[in-house]
């Protein structure tokens, strides 16, 4: 109930949170349906929230993993700031910059990247450039996992992956559309 307070707080204030409440347990399932949790994996979150998928994620990844969460509220990177897991790496800054934040060291080994950012609200431009970079920070076959209102989000995919798959996911406050795409 606190994480909600938090998002209904930030959602009116801040133009970039897209939703009143945290994702749902089902969505959460569905976006990350196609990790497999068995191996040391390094996951990559846009739009971390309160940290909802950290609290999903974590127990699932092995002691070897990583997650690294970008969140550009101040009032939610607080709440980020909270988890205490030498796993979780916390930036509040844009996902413009992705690689840089990350390091050359990861670029093109990531194996997931989950987006929740509101691709909608973005220019052109800067929706190109955030796929361009994520695809480029994936390793060969890491996937690219993003929830959205609505089916805007599978052109830029397209575009910039060469492939897309999407699904609903009904069982959220708002139904989302759940995306996975592949760097071949």
């Amino acid at each position: 109930m606190n994480e909600t307070i938090t998002y209904l707080k930030s959602f009116f204030k801040d133009k970039d949170v897209a939703s009143v409440t945290p994702t749902s347990r089902w969505c959460m399932e569905h976006v990350c349906r196609p990790i497999d949790f068995s191996s040391n994996i390094t996951i990559v979150e846009y739009g971390a929230g309160a940290g909802v998928y950290a609290d999903y994620l974590l127990p699932k990844m092995t002691a070897g993993s990583s997650l690294i969460m970008f969140e550009t509220n101040n009032r939610l990177f607080k709440e980020l700031q909270k988890i205490d897991d030498s796993r979780v790496q916390c930036y509040n800054q844009s996902v413009e910059h992705v690689d840089e934040a990350i390091g050359k060291s990861l670029i093109g080994k990531v194996d997931y990247i989950i987006s929740g950012i509101p691709f909608s609200f973005l220019d052109e431009e800067v929706r190109m450039g955030i796929l361009q970079k994520s695809k480029k920070v994936l390793r060969p076959a890491g996937k690219f996992l993003a929830y959205q209102t609505s089916g805007h989000l599978k052109e830029p995919l397209q575009e910039v992956f060469g492939n897309v798959y999407t699904e609903w996911e009904w069982r959220n406050i708002p139904p989302m559309t759940v995306y996975q795409a592949v760097k071949e």
